[in-house]
């Protein structure tokens, strides 16, 4: 299947704010499942607007929000160096919870109103993935992938506090998939047993796959982190759960 055009549109926000979303139509048959993709730490880049486009060809109507916007560009991405990892961290210290909650509100509320919708699902990489799980935590998500979300069982960012996003876990009614490399800088086996165990203990309906010899970030081809079994794999698992 291919799809329509790309384009952005414009979402108000219930903060008087308008977030710009990258969208992508299915040019045939659509699913009854809106998708919302959560960008990583580099915003809606190349990368992201590449799943979002898959998606769609999937069937899927999908868009991606800059959640960046109160403080960045409209449109703007940033490269995947030391550069774009700086100032990415001086975006995330300004994204505040309430700002997720909002901003994936608002996506949410326009993927509603298009005809044939009945659901919404979220997909998210890296931060994307721990504001996927934040967003399935607070909101009405059916289905929740989160990729190698960090983070999740530390205050460190405004969107992690006032308590650990995974103190959320009993508020996900969604069923969650959460994927990560055994390599993980960032999230090591004791936090992987820590989300096991919220998971668990709150009785969600979840799937949580490790990936051996397998990093960070290992979705995008081009990158050294990049692993084709794996990022395969992901993306079955993926397209398995929206089809559920």
């Amino acid at each position: 299947m291919t799809t329509t055009a790309a384009e952005t549109i414009q979402l108000p926000v219930a903060d008087g704010t308008t977030l710009p979303a990258h969208l992508a139509r299915p040019a045939g048959d659509q699913a009854p499942v809106g998708v919302i993709v959560a960008h990583e730490l580099f915003g809606v880049n190349p990368d992201i607007r590449g799943v979002v486009s898959e998606l769609a060809a999937a069937g899927y109507l999908t868009i991606a929000p800059e959640f960046y916007h109160r403080a960045a560009a409209p449109g703007r991405w940033l490269a995947r160096d030391d550069d774009g990892r700086a100032e990415g961290f001086g975006l995330l210290r300004q994204l505040h919870r309430e700002h997720v909650v909002d901003d994936v509100a608002a996506a949410s509320d326009w993927l509603r109103a298009q005809p044939g919708i009945e659901r919404i699902a979220m997909i998210g990489f890296s931060v994307g993935g721990h504001l996927t799980y934040l967003a399935a935590a607070r909101l009405p998500i059916s289905r929740a992938a989160v990729l190698y979300g960090g983070w999740l069982p530390h205050a460190d960012f405004p969107f992690g506090q006032p308590s650990p996003t995974l103190d959320l876990t009993p508020g996900i009614s969604s069923r969650l998939l959460y994927l990560v490399g055994e390599d993980d800088f960032l999230i090591d086996a004791d936090q992987i047993a820590q989300i096991r165990a919220a998971l668990e203990a709150a009785g969600t309906d979840y799937e949580l796959v490790s990936y051996p010899g397998t990093g960070h970030a290992f979705f995008w081809p081009g990158t050294p982190e990049f692993r084709p079994q794996a990022r395969d794999d992901a993306w079955a698992r993926v397209l398995a759960l929206l089809a559920t």
